[in-house]
């Protein structure tokens, strides 16, 4: 006999007749119910421990979780459940120590190569976040002088209802600032910008050509966010971590791909 897991009713005519009252009520079945026969548990490891005794497995539930005693129908389900219940990859047999560390490690090279090429040198990176900052930092040897002003620029122009790039009325660019003799202080090479001291000039410099002092560029396309980034770089690798939700990695990538080697507008 099947029972409601809310009212307790009991139904001798079946699980036909049980699911039907539970789809009129909003109820639903008991939590820790066998598969195959009418006995539920309190428990997910004591109905684990009937089902595997009765070999009660629904048929084609073949794949079984490497960590605890569930089973799927399918491989890719079941690789699913170790990864976000478990932090587990089992082709590495690793376990990792929180939900980013795991989608960190699934997202590397070692499980996807390096298919995301410059589309000037062609160097492949794992990652649009890594093709990006090679393009923002000036490191390309075929667009040298490719810069984080220019990059802006170009998703602008693919972006322009502001899906991730920030409407700056009237900007022509951030300034650049040279060290000079000046910045000497008698102790160190002092940032007029943020007082914070550097041991030579190389370092200065390096400190004020970087992001730190420039305005944000971009945003996160989810409104309930609000994250905004100074480079290009930094918006994608938000959103390649998934930590707000705003879409999956693999479609980060795709849209990337999509921006830098087509004519069509940037959409997400």
């Amino acid at each position: 006999m099947f029972e409601c897991g809310d009212c307790d009713r009991v139904f001798p005519a079946g699980w036909r007749a049980r699911d039907q009252h539970c789809d009129a009520t909003g109820h639903h079945p008991p939590d820790f119910e066998c598969d195959t026969c009418d006995e539920w548990f309190c428990s997910e490891a004591s109905l684990h421990v009937h089902m595997n005794s009765r070999n009660h497995w629904s048929e084609g539930k073949s794949h079984e979780c490497a960590v605890c005693p569930s089973r799927f129908f399918g491989k890719v389900d079941c690789t699913k459940h170790e990864i976000s219940d478990h932090w587990h990859c089992s082709d590495c047999d690793r376990t990792f120590q929180s939900k980013n560390n795991i989608n960190m490690h699934m997202n590397s090279r070692v499980h996807r190569g390096r298919d995301m090429k410059c589309p000037f040198c062609k160097k492949p990176y794992t990652t649009a976040t890594g093709m990006v900052h090679h393009l923002e930092a000036g490191s390309c040897p075929v667009a040298k002088n490719l810069s984080r002003d220019q990059v802006y620029r170009f998703v602008r122009q693919k972006d322009p209802t502001g899906i991730i790039s920030k409407k700056l009325i009237g900007w022509t660019g951030e300034p650049s600032y040279e060290v000079t003799s000046k910045s000497w202080d008698g102790d160190c090479y002092r940032c007029v910008l943020c007082q914070r001291g550097f041991g030579s000039v190389r370092s200065l410099q390096a400190h004020l050509d970087s992001p730190f002092h420039k305005q944000a560029l971009y945003h996160c396309p989810n409104r309930n966010c609000g994250m905004e980034f100074k480079v290009l770089a930094a918006v994608i690798n938000h959103l390649e971590s998934e930590s707000c939700n705003a879409m999956r990695f693999e479609t980060v990538q795709r849209h990337i791909t999509d921006l830098v080697s087509s004519d069509r507008r940037l959409e997400f």
